[in-house]
């Protein structure tokens, strides 16, 4: 099995993160009553974090001081504007954004945005400049192709003969989706993303390697595999992240959509791995 971790990850490694979703890989196929489905042993992480990590940055430095006025106009606004709508339709403390003013067009806004989120259940203990250096790796890997081929090869690194099972969080499902793509052939039997961001239109779904295939008036994304593959899909009703919580009418109906109940924690991928559903579409592609 190959673990994508997700964004924000650029100070830890392969080793830290495993050893955090370990523990939530085993209870989840535990809570689905296929406990020993898989080892630790046959289970490595794709780490990419490192790609968006400034060079001769020192772990105890933590990320750049970014502030508002460093969101940058376009894609990175627009994401965050994104975020702010969703948070507002899912958390009643959080003040919905003026319909009359865009992120776009004012920086007041941005910090309007960000003090919103701030407050929110979702946001809830993430600095600012976290929030910042989220947008931009998200934009880096979209937009950079330098970036996004570094980011992409961590994963088609890890894909062997033997993988069966790739389990992907937040912008690591994006990349995981990319790589698969990328390896035609492969035998991997299940894809299990979540807390992912793949359905947004424009921004994201609109901007995948490869394009998503225009047929009449709507877009369909390729199929990562063959006839083999089972892809599930989870997604917390409160996940910012997750904009677009159902996939199928992005890829198909052969796509099995998933909701969960995450509580406070609806983008945590532990909270995520430790649902028996999670555990259930892992084990059923190592019966």
């Amino acid at each position: 099995m190959v673990a994508v971790h997700g964004v924000g990850q650029q100070l830890r490694g392969e080793s830290r993160l495993l050893a955090e979703w370990w523990p939530a890989i085993t209870d989840g196929l535990c809570r689905a009553g296929r406990e020993g489905a898989v080892s630790r042993s046959d289970t490595v992480m794709a780490f990419y974090g490192d790609v968006f990590r400034p060079p001769g940055q020192l772990l105890a430095t933590g990320d750049p001081p970014w502030t508002a006025a460093d969101v940058e106009e376009g894609f990175e606004r627009e994401l965050l504007a994104e975020w702010w709508r969703a948070a507002a339709g899912s958390d009643p403390a959080v003040v919905p954004p003026d319909a009359q003013e865009t992120l776009a067009a004012t920086p007041r806004s941005v910090q309007a945005a960000l003090r919103a989120l701030s407050g929110s259940r979702f946001f809830a203990g993430v600095a600012l400049r976290a929030m910042v250096s989220d947008l931009k790796q998200v934009r880096r890997y979209l937009t950079d192709p330098q970036v996004r081929d570094a980011a992409r090869g961590r994963v088609l690194d890890a894909l062997g003969e033997d993988t069966r099972v790739v389990v992907a969080h937040s912008l690591g499902s994006v990349v995981a989706y990319e790589a698969l793509c990328a390896r035609p052939g492969h035998r991997v039997q299940a894809l299990v993303t979540f807390g992912s961001p793949l359905g947004i239109p424009h921004l994201v779904f609109d901007r995948l390697e490869p394009s998503p295939v225009r047929m009449g008036g709507a877009a369909r994304g390729v199929w990562p595999g063959g006839e083999q593959l089972t892809w599930t899909n989870i997604a917390d009703e409160g996940d910012v992240v997750a904009l677009v919580k159902d996939l199928r009418p992005c890829f198909g109906d052969g796509l099995r959509s998933v909701r969960v109940h995450n509580g406070a924690r609806a983008h945590d991928a532990s909270a995520y791995l430790t649902d028996a559903l999670c555990g259930n579409a892992i084990a059923q592609a190592l019966s």
